[in-house]
């Protein structure tokens, strides 16, 4: 396979992945999905987990660009910026394919803290924890690590609840718990 047909590969087992989740994804289903022989998968990747690895890296690299553009277009302040990263939720939440967090998924199904998918999941989690304690230290808060924290906190509870409870809307709601933080933060 060419180069680009890795990368192929790798969208498309993403999306299968997604769809079905890690332990439920077998070679031989990924091989019927993607359309790309085992053999050929071998030669890229020696192992499922290498395969859900390159994936996670493409979901992460993705999601964080798309994330980060969007609450960008949304807002130019860093405060505003924390509260726009629940209006993007919301966005997501009503696509269609939406399924939840593919690295809250990766870390329930790779529970073991030094499994390197459990790792790489909750490397991504680092990244954006991160990036809000930037954006709260550059909005002026009192301990921007504690309400970046609690800004994670509420982010990740709305995405949980988005896909068991389609009467609420968490997005709406978490918005309104991390205007409160914020607003007590700045005080």
């Amino acid at each position: 396979m060419r180069p680009n047909k890795r990368d192929e590969l790798v969208r498309k087992a993403l999306q299968v992945f997604y769809r079905d989740g890690f332990h439920a994804t077998g070679m031989d289903k990924l091989v019927v999905e993607t359309g790309v022989s085992k053999t050929s998968m071998y030669k890229h990747f020696r192992t499922k987990e290498d395969l859900i690895l390159a994936a996670l890296q493409l979901r992460d690299e993705s999601f964080r660009e798309d994330f980060l553009r969007r609450i960008g277009e949304m807002s130019d302040s860093p405060a505003g910026q924390l509260l726009a990263s629940f209006d993007v939720l919301g966005e997501w939440f009503q696509e269609e394919e939406y399924r939840g967090c593919m690295f809250i998924k990766a870390g329930a199904e790779f529970q073991e803290r030094d499994h390197p998918i459990h790792k790489q999941s909750a490397e991504h989690k680092r990244i954006m924890l991160d990036h809000f304690t930037d954006l709260a230290r550059q909005a002026g808060v009192r301990e921007p690590e504690h309400l970046a924290c609690q800004i994670l906190l509420l982010q990740e509870g709305a995405i949980v609840t988005a896909v068991f409870l389609k009467s609420c809307d968490p997005a709406r709601d978490a918005k309104a718990a991390a205007q409160v933080l914020l607003d007590s933060a700045l005080a």
